[in-house]
């Protein structure tokens, strides 16, 4: 196998940008939800740390892994590591992940924008128009996506302070009490449901052979991942200081409804929703972008001939398809949470082998063939 070749080459410190924007994407928006189903007044945030702090080893080790293999695809060091047809299939289950990942986010944003604000627009004209605009986008250069994650995130990061600061007049004491009074089994489980929201991790694997210096990959991932691992915790502290923890609990979209308590008067802007819409449209597309991109390069790797335009045109209606199928809010939880914990298991699966036989075999010593 042929050491992959690229022209593209991004900076270290790019791929923090990345992980951040990627691990928030619309997961946020009922993060909340997901863990008070588990657990008690807001101890929650107990359950957001734990799996803070295990997504920070698995997106560290994961790093280290890939950082053995500089200026390598991720099919090239996995053939290596577990052999080519072990790589094949990992590669193609990524790729079916990462469709899934894509049209989820398209799907979620699409119903976020039918709820709140284009009641009367049809959920496949919104849907449509998104992916058209992803598709131009992923057409392009790799690097590009990169500049557009850093160019976006000021604009996310001042977003997010805004949804933090605004709403703590509304802050209830008395419901953020009792503390401590969740069971284990409640943490548990709500530890598992956090998890899966930082696992935007894993696309360090991928773009590894894009960073020009990868020496401070592990770094810059764990870095990555610190950022919504803080804003995660204060904003569901939030939500049910505000709401309760009850009311979170049968909310969809529980940070979107803090938003709409929230009035800036004396600004063009007095509906801050409006304002945060536009931000998490922002934060789902580049998301939903990058796990296109992702499918596509996997497909790449491992059929080369299949030119880059033409992989996009197939995968485009597929993932459309996919996002459509869901009738109702119950339909895309269920089937949320289901791969949520497809992917956790897959995630510690994958770092588990590459990991292990990274051990038994070492780096390479030896330019591939």
């Amino acid at each position: 196998m042929k050491l992959y070749k690229n022209n593209e080459s991004i900076q270290d410190k790019d791929i923090m940008f990345a992980v951040a924007s990627n691990t928030i994407s619309i997961t946020i928006l009922f993060l909340p939800r997901y863990i008070t189903e588990h657990t008690v007044s807001s101890d929650g945030w107990i359950a957001i740390l734990f799996g803070g702090l295990i997504a920070l080893l698995l997106g560290w080790i994961l790093a280290k892994i890939a950082v053995s293999f500089p200026n390598e695809p991720f099919f090239s060091f996995a053939s290596y590591l577990v052999s080519k047809p072990v790589a094949v299939i990992l590669c193609f289950i990524f790729v079916f992940q990462y469709i899934i990942i894509s049209s989820f986010q398209m799907r979620e944003m699409a119903t976020l924008s039918q709820e709140y604000f284009f009641d009367r627009t049809p959920l496949e004209v919104v849907c449509l128009a998104f992916i058209l605009v992803v598709i131009y986008a992923v057409s392009g250069s790799r690097v590009a996506i990169f500049k557009l994650n850093i160019l976006f995130f000021p604009f996310v990061v001042g977003g997010l302070i805004l949804l933090i600061i605004a709403p703590m007049w509304a802050i209830k004491l008395e419901n953020l009490l009792p503390v401590f009074q969740t069971d284990f089994k409640g943490l548990q489980s709500g530890t598992i449901s956090s998890l899966n929201a930082f696992l935007g991790f894993g696309i360090v694997i991928f773009y590894i052979s894009l960073i020009k210096k990868p020496e401070k990959a592990a770094k810059m991932t764990v870095l990555g991942i610190l950022f919504p691992f803080t804003f995660y915790i204060i904003i569901f502290i939030i939500c049910v200081g505000v709401f309760g923890n009850a009311t979170v609990k049968n909310l969809y979209y529980p940070v979107f409804e803090l938003s709409k308590i929230i009035s800036i008067p004396g600004i063009f802007f007095e509906r801050f929703d409006s304002i945060l819409f536009i931000i998490w449209t922002i934060i789902v597309f580049t998301t939903c972008l990058m796990a296109f991109d992702i499918a596509v390069m996997l497909i790449n790797q491992l059929i080369p001939k299949l030119a880059k335009q033409t992989v996009i045109f197939i995968l485009s209606p597929i993932i459309f398809f996919l996002a459509m199928i869901p009738k109702n809010f119950i339909q895309i939880n269920n089937i949320a949470k289901y791969m949520a914990y497809l992917e956790i298991i897959y995630m510690v699966f994958v770092i588990f082998l590459l990991g292990t036989m990274l051990l038994i075999r070492g780096r390479r010593t030896h330019d591939p063939l």
